[in-house]
């Protein structure tokens, strides 16, 4: 059973809105610590212990730098809002030196196999993630007037950092886009006859703006649920979408039944989309933008894949050719 703390933190950071998976990541942080200081209060704690914890998660865990980041941002958030006594600003703890692992990329011909075993319901998601080089949840958070059929792209709110940005979108997609909304379409009808539907789920300041939009098709989700659900923030009865993680699923499953040995999930499919981009001929201020990123180095890391092996120097043991 949660603990009353726990949940009172849930409950609050539900009433200021913030973002479920964001309220899931700082709860389990702040549990962890709580945990390390062997059940200690947090208000018994402060500057000290939260310095231990995070060295504890370079000298045993071996986190990466992220990873770390975001145990000190729960903390901070749990100091600051919960227990209304802010942390130094300058803790002395170890910083991850952990380096970035160079990210997996498929060949064009290794996501044409994967696609080609993706099921009738997987397959338009896994192509987005490739073919306009979304991220799981912008993919499972799309919402069927987020399509431009007419300019041939993608809108993308609030991705992450909270930026909107436009992506290209295939047109060899349009067809199954025009058949997967005429299906939301449909269910949007049925779900309209049960009493209970609240509509789907809208941002707040858009809910009371529009308050009969979340029945209206256009903000339907493009990927919705097979069964309608309770908002734990309304109790209302509503359409979600797809669970992330029946996508993640779905990439592996499909990446194994294709042969492919490399250890794959949805990002590898944006890491491609990336790296193929480049291999065409694109500059890397447009692949900035494609992916969202806020800073270009960011997005170097693909350039680096491509100054990689064959891609990159010739081996000198091909200039042994001619005299070996």
């Amino acid at each position: 059973m949660r603990s009353v703390f726990l949940t009172m933190i849930s409950e609050f950071m539900y009433e200021r809105r913030y973002a479920k998976r964001t309220i899931k990541s700082y709860i389990r942080w702040i549990a962890a610590f709580i945990r390390f200081h062997d059940m200690r209060h947090p208000a018994q704690m402060g500057d000290r212990q939260v310095t231990a914890f995070l060295n504890h998660l370079v000298h045993t865990k071996d986190v990466a730098a992220s990873t770390q980041a975001s145990a000190l941002n729960a903390l901070v958030f749990l100091y600051r809002e919960i227990i209304k006594q802010p942390l130094s600003v300058e803790l002395h703890f170890i910083k991850s030196q952990k380096k970035r692992k160079l990210p997996v990329v498929l060949t064009q011909d290794e996501v044409a196999r994967l696609l080609r075993q993706c099921d009738d319901r997987t397959y338009l998601p896994c192509a987005l993630l490739y073919g306009s080089g979304l991220r799981v949840m912008e993919v499972v958070r799309l919402r069927t007037q987020d399509i431009d059929f007419d300019y041939k792209c993608i809108r993308v709110w609030d991705g992450k950092g909270g930026k909107n940005r436009v992506v290209t979108l295939a047109a060899e997609l349009l067809d199954g886009l025009h058949t997967q909304i005429r299906l939301v379409d449909e269910q949007l009808k049925r779900d309209l006859q049960n009493t209970d539907f609240s509509g789907v789920w809208m941002p707040h300041r858009l809910r009371e703006k529009y308050q009969q939009q979340c029945k209206m098709l256009g903000w339907q989700y493009l990927f919705p649920s097979s069964k309608l659900s309770v908002d734990p923030e309304s109790e209302s009865v509503r359409r979600h979408h797809i669970d992330e993680k029946q996508l993640q699923r779905a990439v592996t499953r499909s990446a194994k039944e294709a042969g492919i040995k490399k250890h794959v999930s949805p990002h590898t499919l944006r890491h491609s989309f990336a790296t193929h981009l480049l291999m065409s001929g694109a500059d890397i201020r447009t692949v900035q933008a494609q992916l969202g990123h806020s800073d270009v180095r960011t997005t170097q890391i693909y350039t680096h894949i491509l100054q990689q092996g064959g891609m990159g120097v010739t081996s000198p043991l091909s200039g042994l050719s001619s005299t070996v």
